[in-house]
């Protein structure tokens, strides 16, 4: 199962869709079956343009003021055995991970916790779990409006391959992101970085 993540697109805007960028996000989210966005879409027309490519699910953003029913203040997913969750803010992201999962997820147990709400993409495995944050396709490091990054699972049932995905550049504003790629695996109920 392949799963796209976004976050922090702070749209319409400047721009009203992502596309207006370049065609890099549409052509991720085309590889995708699902599509989980932390949160900080700020209107549902951006999910819907999302859904267009895979369904869509989002945890509520500090931007995210209105009701949709793809939003909830966090999302909690079992896929392929592993079990996802995702909320908006967690700085500082640099935390031990329990922290992180007592304010972010009320201490619920995952192997994957997916944040946003930085515009700077990060992607380790400590503690156990597998922290993504996919940074901002449109701010990213909160510079003005260009390409930054998104990320991408593949999930498989014993094995999680995770990429932050630079999704281009944008002429005359560089993209100021470093993508990379973690794979972990799990043997005998214990889940470890392959290398």
């Amino acid at each position: 199962m392949r799963i796209a993540l976004l976050a922090d697109t702070h749209l319409p805007s400047l721009i009203r869709q992502l596309d207006e960028l370049g065609s890099g996000p549409r052509e991720l989210l085309a590889t995708a079956d699902l599509i989980l966005h932390a949160g900080d879409v700020t209107a549902p027309s951006v999910l819907d343009w999302c859904e267009a490519f895979a369904p869509v699910l989002v945890a509520q953003g500090n931007n995210d003021i209105f009701e949709d029913p793809r939003l909830a203040q966090r999302q909690m997913l079992d896929l392929e055995g592993w079990r996802l969750g995702m909320t908006h803010e967690l700085r500082p992201e640099s935390r031990p991970i329990s922290v992180l999962l007592n304010e972010g997820l009320n201490g619920e147990r995952v192997d994957v916790l997916i944040a946003g709400d930085t515009h700077v993409e990060r992607l380790e495995f400590r503690e156990d779990v597998l922290f993504v944050n996919p940074g901002s396709p449109t701010l990213p490091h909160h510079k003005e409006y260009r390409l930054g990054t998104a990320a991408i699972l593949d999930i498989e049932r014993d094995r999680i391959r995770a990429e932050v995905h630079l999704l281009g550049q944008t002429e005359g504003r560089p993209n100021p992101c470093t993508g990379s790629v973690l794979e972990i695996a799990r043997e005998n109920g214990r889940v470890s970085v392959v290398a």
